[in-house]
């Protein structure tokens, strides 16, 4: 059975972007982002992938829209209609990432068993938002700070998260 990671950069105040955008740059956040998901299966909301250029290399995106209808025809992007069925075409992996946005990290804490939080040291008015980190359910294993410095605007600190 697949582990299921959550990856998501968020605000003091849980804010993930508006409309449907990042309210934040932070390279080394990037970095660290390609290096764990690289190589294995995305889940991701259809808002979430369209608001990339184009697909993410080395990664095979799965992509959650309600509409039955909705296709994407390029090399490993495959779209289903509900978390439940990505989570399905994951299972074979060793580990898959859930990316976003705020309904699919909703619907997906009750399977994740790591949380993969930048948290960025600022409130941002946003739309989006991550769901609230339950420390009755979560328990803090890794934590990271980084100052911030002349390609990061933001203090952010890495916290690695274990479902107790």
């Amino acid at each position: 059975m697949s582990k299921i990671s959550i990856i998501a950069a968020i605000g003091e105040n849980d804010s993930l972007g508006k409309e449907n955008d990042l309210l934040w740059h932070l390279p080394d956040d990037f970095r660290r982002f390609k290096k764990f998901t690289s190589g294995h299966k995305i889940i991701m909301g259809r808002k979430t992938f369209q608001s990339f250029p184009k697909p993410l290399s080395n990664r095979t995106h799965i992509v959650i829209s309600r509409d039955p209808i909705y296709q994407i025809d390029l090399p490993l992007c495959l779209v289903v209609n509900s978390l439940e069925e990505a989570l399905k075409l994951a299972k074979e992996d060793e580990l898959s990432f859930v990316i976003g946005g705020g309904e699919i990290y909703n619907l997906a804490m009750r399977y994740a068993d790591v949380l993969e939080i930048t948290r960025v040291h600022e409130s941002f008015e946003a739309d989006t938002f991550f769901p609230k980190i339950n420390p009755d359910k979560w328990q803090l294993v890794y934590e990271e700070y980084h100052p911030k410095d002349e390609r990061h605007a933001y203090d952010f600190t890495y916290l690695t998260y274990h479902k107790k």
